[in-house]
């Protein structure tokens, strides 16, 4: 059956016979509708595929006057289907069939219902009707085209009159509604390029005139000295807070514009090519009219006000200037920072700001520097320079200066400020002022700022010459040569907090502590004004450990005790429990055997503490035996099994000692004397080469010790054929029950100050002993005796009464029992006057440590010659210091003089300028 045209279809040509052509749009093409009064029928334009699969992409477009292929021409466009597909595809769809809207057709096949077959709903392109029927199409009147004509003119004038407004601040005379859908139908219209460029006229005209920046452009132009740049900034800023609000309406009305013409007729990256976006449109604008085009290699005057008025704002926030309120109610930081958003979105930040504010504060820092170097000390110029880095810092991240911008600023800033005055910064009589005060904060700033330019590890030479130079004047110190350890480690101390924090734990300055520690403890001009030729600090550490273990942590200062960080350190390492004594202590040990590790003269100090131990040991001194053997292990540690093996001995003969009393406890048992005279005797069996030498005081014991002494004597001997026990009673000490009218005491006492109380027993109550009788009975004289009797009759415990009184001992003076003794304790501790060692007592030591490195130091020159067989003089003596450093540093020439002995004794002899052994 051949299709039905519509009536005033107009005839076809030859032409009109080819297939539509394809459009060069992607979309589906629009379906307008024209209601023709007289006919009441609905006139449509539209195209559907023929696929009867998936419609392709592109879509059939036909003119008013286009004919549709009679069913005997083939459709080039037509998929070929077959026979079977195409009988199943309605013959046509009647598009005037009549429907309601959202009501389904009786049937889209034209099957079922009475009805015509298709209707509006039953257009289905997607399965592809073999034609298209289109009936009543009508061309648009002239009537029709003159009112369009009118809509046209009069939305053009809504739109312009709506500019007006909102560039006046009034409100617009239509709804924002009308006039989005008057500037869409002005684009479907084809009138999308007129309608920009109208736009763009009319914010250009408005921006340009009084109302915009036109005015203050042309009076800056013409004057730039008159204005205020300040004001000038906050002008501009106020045309542009006012041109951003006006704007915002603008882009709501012809957001059509933007975003169907606009948008795919846009070029990215050139200025005034193609079609800019309303919103880039705006910002050109503004940009132009103020700083010129985005080529412009200079900004203009106005733009060049604004830059300056920055600038100024930031050198009075510099200069800490009090922030006056800008006109408007706008203060000076929001200002800066709505100024400097406003260069980011104009693009040009880096152009003309970034440059521009970099030479300035190039010059501020200058002047700076200048002016707090000739003004200021270390500290105060640290102080200074430290407060302008942060609040530079802060105000390029506060103000949203970029990222290039504030890394090239804090560049400049560390160059000038600390590269080029690094010499003030590194001064080494400041920098020592700064550690003698222990000013964490101060070297912790110091030590940062070298950081930032790299140049932390140069701090490190003032440091080892104030180490060297502080600790060189403690250790020549004579005059408190007793406080020389405490202050050595009060001087550590104060150097460990400054590396832990103000020096972030850095390696090179532990490292360079150490080694200066080293170089001044064994710096032979800082120990030559004691005259002992070795040791001296070796000597004062022994003598402070002994002091650490007698007396513990009541005896340091408060100065040396750990703090709150150091206790969570050792919390966290798992080394000691914060609060613990005994961890303290081991602490406080370990920091003085850090001296003794810098020391080269060990010989000397073993020799010391080895004396000091053994007082310790045998009167039962030691306030902890833990930290006494914690102490033995630690220098085991350090020097070895040979340093400590007679330390270790010490202990063992202590054990010994104690096992050799219970097997005497038994043999007296057996013989019948064990409560004898009421004497409970406990006896040390003391080795003779492990022990140090005492000095001996003669002493006459009381006849009941006495008969206690043969006893042992003589069942000691008895065990241990060949033994001879030598009676050190100087280092004894006993206890003595006493009574006193006030009630019974027991006395601690030495063995001297008990054999003088014992006399008071042979003699009637209260019968006074003269100097010369207890001198005569006891067998004491001279300083002993006096010390003796002065600790009894003088001291915090007086248990005696001297007559005359005073707090000195007279060979003139007597002595009586004091009855009236009274104490709260029961066991009443008398402590012996301790006379200080004498100086040559302390000579004597050090000539005897003098003497053993000597023969230490021909030993070795014999093992040595003795592996070797033949060896030049400078390998002997390399080597004889090799092997002998680890107890003490050894002079060249006292090794040249060694070996000239060795030779006088035939161990070695000359031969064609070397050393031969002689077997």
């Amino acid at each position: 059956m051949p299709p039905s045209y519509p009536p005033n279809f107009p005839a076809t040509s030859a032409a009109h016979q080819q297939p539509p052509q394809l459009s060069s749009s992607r979309r589906r093409p629009r379906v307008d509708s024209y209601s023709d009064p007289d006919t009441n029928d609905n006139t449509t334009r539209t195209a559907a595929s023929n696929n009867l699969g998936k419609r392709p992409r592109g879509e059939y477009t036909f003119s008013p006057s286009a004919q549709l292929p009679t069913p005997h021409q083939q459709d080039p466009f037509q998929p070929i289907m077959s026979s079977k597909a195409q009988g199943k595809r309605p013959e046509f769809i009647d598009l005037t069939q009549n429907s309601s809207p959202g009501r389904p057709s009786n049937s889209s096949y034209g099957g079922g219902g009475g009805g015509r077959p298709g209707g509006i709903t039953g257009l289905q392109p997607h399965l592809g009707p073999r034609k298209l029927v289109i009936k009543n199409l009508r061309q648009t009147t002239s009537t029709q085209r003159a009112g369009a004509d009118e809509y046209y003119t009069r939305t053009r004038a809504d739109l312009d009159n709506a500019l007006d407004a909102i560039f006046a601040g009034r409100p617009t005379g239509e709804p924002m509604e009308l006039l989005y859908r008057g500037v869409e139908d002005l684009c479907r219209k084809g009138e999308a390029e007129s309608l920009y460029n109208r736009l763009k006229d009319r914010c250009d005209r408005w921006l340009t005139s009084d109302d915009g920046i036109g005015q203050l452009r042309k009076e800056v132009t013409a004057n730039t000295t008159h204005f205020n740049v300040i004001e000038v900034t906050a002008a501009v800023m106020g045309v542009y807070r006012r041109w951003n609000a006006r704007m915002l309406i603008v882009r709501k009305v012809y957001s059509y514009l933007d975003r169907s013409y606009l948008l795919l007729q846009s070029t990215i990256g050139k200025e005034d090519k193609g079609r800019q976006g309303v919103n880039d449109m705006a910002i050109s604008l503004f940009r132009k009219a103020a700083f010129g085009p985005r080529s412009a290699t200079k900004a203009l005057p106005l733009g060049v006000m604004v830059l300056r008025g920055m600038i100024t704002l930031i050198m009075q926030e510099r200069e800490d200037q009090e922030r006056e309120q800008i006109p408007g109610g706008l203060d000076r930081v929001q200002l800066l920072k709505d100024s400097v958003t406003m260069l980011k979105v104009f693009g040009v930040y880096g152009k003309f700001f970034e440059p521009w504010f970099l030479e300035h504060s190039y010059e501020f820092y200058k002047e700076f520097a200048e002016q707090k170097s000739e003004n200021c000390g270390l500290r105060d110029y640290i102080k200074h320079i430290d407060a302008l880095l942060k609040r530079e810092e802060h105000m390029c991240d506060f103000y949203g200066f970029d990222s290039t911008t504030k890394r090239q600023l804090l560049q400049d800033a560390h160059g000038v400020l600390i590269t080029k005055y690094s010499e003030k910064l590194l001064d080494t009589g400041s920098v020592a002022k700064l550690l003698e005060a222990e000013d964490v904060p101060s070297m912790k700033a110091l030590y940062q700022l070298l950081k930032l330019s790299g140049l932390q590890n140069k701090l490190k030479e003032p440091w080892d010459s104030y180490i060297r130079k502080t600790g060189s004047a403690i250790v020549s110190d004579t005059a408190r040569g007793d406080e020389m350890v405490i202050r050595l480690l009060e001087l550590r101390r104060s150097l460990y907090v400054m590396i832990r924090d103000a020096f972030d734990q850095d390696e090179v300055y532990s490292y360079g502590l150490r080694e200066s520690f080293g170089g001044f403890m064994n710096d032979s001009k800082s120990t030559s004004a004691w005259g002992t030729g070795t040791s001296k600090v070796g000597e004062m550490i022994a003598k402070y450990i002994d002091m650490l273990l007698r007396g513990g942590l009541k005896t340091l200062p408060k100065s040396l005790l750990s703090d709150n960080k150091d206790k969570a350190i050792a919390e966290r390492s798992g080394l000691a429990a914060a609060g613990d004594e005994d961890s303290e202590l081991d602490t406080q040990l370990g920091h003085a055997l850090e001296l003794f590790k810098f020391i080269d003269g060990k010989d000397t100090f073993e020799a010391f503490y080895k004396k000091d131990l053994g007082r310790r040991l045998l009167l039962g001194r030691s306030a902890s035996q833990d930290a006494e053997r914690s102490m033995i292990t630690k220098l085991k540690g350090e020097c070895g099994a040979n340093f400590t093996h007679n330390l270790e001995q010490m202990f063992k003969d202590q054990e010994l000692s104690r096992d050799e009393m219970t097997s005497y406890k038994t043999w007296l048992a057996g013989t019948g004397k064990a409560t004898k005279g009421g004497v409970d005797l406990t006896v040390k069996v003391l080795s003779h080469s492990a022990w140090p030498t005492y000095n001996d005081v003669k002493v006459t014991l009381p006849k009941e010790v006495l008969e206690q002494t043969t006893s042992f004597e003589t069942y000691y001997q008895a065990k241990h054929t060949g033994r001879k026990l030598t009676w050190k009673h100087n280092m004894s000490h006993c206890i003595i029950k006493a009574r006193f009218d006030r009630g019974p005491k027991e006395l601690s006492l030495s063995a001297q100050q008990g054999s003088v109380l014992m006399l008071f027993n042979d003699v009637p109550d209260d019968t006074p002993l003269s100097y010369s009788q207890i001198s005569q009975s006891t067998s004491l004289t001279g300083a002993e005796l006096d010390r003796t009797l002065q600790s009894l009759a003088c001291g915090k415990s007086r248990v005696l009464s001297k007559a005359p009184k005073g707090r000195d001992v007279y060979p003139t003076d007597t002595f009586t029992v004091n009855r009236a003794f009274a104490d709260p304790k029961f066991r009443v501790k008398i402590n012996q006057i301790q006379l200080k060692e004498t100086r040559e007592e302390n000579k004597e030591t050090h000539e005897k440590v003098a003497r053993d490195r000597q023969l230490e130091t021909q030993a070795a020159i014999v093992r040595i010659m003795k592996s070797r067989k033949t060896m030049g003089h400078a390998q002997l003596v390399a080597e004889v210091i090799n092997q002998t450093k680890a107890r003490g540093a050894v002079d060249p020439g006292e090794i040249k003089a060694n070996i000239e002995k060795l030779i006088d004794k035939d161990y070695i002899e000359r031969e064609e300028g070397n050393y031969v052994y002689l077997a």
